[in-house]
């Protein structure tokens, strides 16, 4: 396996979705403590590693990931662990992936980032977002009161990829009591070996 850094800073959720799977997978690498706050995704030296000028980032030897999602598969690929064995599967796992970018992740994050001041907006579009959150809560409960996992029966990199928004909802106003099949599956996955909260994954200064 070629040398992995991974670039991020506590504050991204997507990047928590990187840091969490490295944990998880137990993907030995370096830290690189972007200055997100500070303007450090915008820096020509970062820009590029980072096409988009943004974080979570991934080196892998030569080559530079950018995109949470596109990460999570590379990791699954180059570690063996939480992808899919067969067509099907890799099929069943995408669907969560897409399903999250779409109808789950941005009422969430969007939520947490008005909560916390980071973004502005008039009080019908932070409206829209709750509500974006709270429907995309409540088809991911109704799965998981039927299911212990998001694809294929066993934890995969699509539950690895839902679960930051989850665990940052409560910052966003969102009440998890709600939604006790959510609640029940966050609390299967924190019992995993490797489980990580972000500061234990994105620490605050860099390390090899």
């Amino acid at each position: 396996m070629s040398k992995i850094t991974f670039y991020a800073h506590s504050r991204s959720g997507p990047s928590y979705r990187v840091g969490l799977a490295l944990a998880l997978m137990q993907v030995p690498h370096s830290f690189e403590l972007v200055d997100l706050p500070g303007g450090g995704t915008r820096t020509p030296e970062y820009m590029a590693k980072s096409r988009f000028g943004n974080v979570p980032c991934l080196q892998d030897g030569e080559l530079y990931i950018v995109q949470s999602t596109a990460i999570l598969e590379h990791l699954a690929a180059l570690s063996g662990k939480f992808g899919g064995a067969s067509p099907a599967e890799c099929a069943r796992i995408r669907e969560w992936l897409y399903w999250d970018f779409d109808r789950l992740a941005p009422g969430l994050f969007r939520s947490r980032a008005f909560k916390q001041g980071i973004r502005k907006a008039e009080p019908a579009v932070v409206e829209f977002y709750r509500a974006e959150g709270e429907a995309g809560l409540a088809v991911l409960d109704n799965w998981l009161t039927k299911h212990q996992w998001l694809a294929n029966d066993r934890l995969t990199i699509a539950d690895i990829s839902i679960y930051p928004g989850v665990y940052y909802a409560e910052d966003g106003g969102f009440d998890l009591s709600k939604y006790p099949g959510v609640s029940a599956w966050k609390a299967r996955i924190e019992a995993l070996p490797g489980y990580g909260k972000p500061a234990e994954v994105m620490p605050a200064a860099s390390r090899a």
